[in-house]
């Protein structure tokens, strides 16, 4: 092995174990397929081993791929983010921070999440997308998102190169119409029996908790609704169409919101909201600020 990496053909493996092929990763940089090719052989002679396996027509890291990806991921990581920055200092105008929210994350504590930017001394364009955590994740790693907010890790997430923050753990609180919590006060929690729950997501961390919790408790709730938006769920609980769960960090702000009241607060369930971020350390000032914030400060 030749002692200097050649770091543009690691860019071109890093691409092409990113998009998973060459073909995908050939349109990006605009070069002729049989020229990435080219390269990536050249970096694999570097290296003495194949990087790639062919598995049905498509690309598989090999173990020592596998090895190589997980620095790339963090060197093209760093690089990135260095150029989004350097763009930054150029702009006389507002700091851009793209945000990826969870869809499972209640919106009132993606608020309060995100409400230390406002103290920003430099003006801030705020950019934010709810959806799934899996498609988040993919956003991010493609520099679509400078962080991500999210109550629960993508199921592979070993495979993937970016750091997890914990900003916040807050107890779950059970929240109803007023005439229901009234209702179900006395005898609680077997008055639970067979009422009407509805779950933001049978994914979520804490759900599997929660129903253990019902089980400890002897009481067997009625699923009868999966939402996966949070704000949608509370509109389904203010019309009496069941009991929800929500963290009780904003159970003030749920109640006054959508007119129900909070029948308990289950303790020992816990909703851990959390920042995904390309790098241990980010630089983007937005970000930095949030982490401060709610891990350092």
């Amino acid at each position: 092995m030749n002692s200097q990496l050649n770091l543009k053909h690691l860019h071109y493996f890093w691409l092409i174990a990113r998009e998973g092929s060459i073909a995908k990763a050939s349109e990006l940089l605009d070069l002729t397929p049989q020229t990435l090719s080219g390269q990536l052989s050249n970096l694999e002679n570097h290296i003495g081993q194949p990087l790639f396996r062919r598995e049905n027509r498509s690309l598989k890291l090999t173990e020592k791929g596998q090895w190589v990806f997980h620095y790339a991921e963090q060197i093209f990581a760093l690089t990135e983010e260095m150029q989004a920055g350097l763009k930054d200092f150029e702009r006389k105008g507002p700091l851009k921070l793209n945000v990826g929210i969870s869809a499972s994350i209640h919106k009132l504590i993606a608020y309060q999440l995100l409400e230390p930017l406002t103290q920003l001394e430099r003006p801030l364009n705020l950019r934010c997308h709810s959806g799934q955590i899996d498609t988040l994740v993919r956003g991010l790693k493609k520099q679509e998102y400078d962080l991500v907010l999210t109550d629960q890790l993508p199921d592979d997430y070993s495979t993937w190169s970016m750091t997890a923050h914990t900003l916040l753990t807050t107890p779950l609180g059970l929240f109803a119409t007023p005439e229901k919590v009234h209702q179900l006060q006395a005898g609680f929690p077997r008055s639970l029996q067979g009422e009407p729950l509805l779950a933001t997501s049978f994914s979520t961390p804490y759900f599997q908790d929660l129903m253990l919790w019902f089980q400890k408790q002897g009481v067997t709730p009625n699923l009868v609704a999966e939402i996966d938006d949070s704000a949608l769920i509370k509109v389904f609980g203010s019309q009496g169409k069941g009991i929800f769960a929500a963290p009780h960090a904003i159970g003030d702000e749920v109640c006054r919101q959508y007119g129900v009241e909070e029948l308990a607060v289950i303790e020992g369930v816990e909703d851990t909201l959390l920042a995904l971020t390309r790098t241990p350390d980010p630089q983007h000032l937005g970000v930095r600020e949030l982490l401060r914030a709610w891990t350092y400060g």
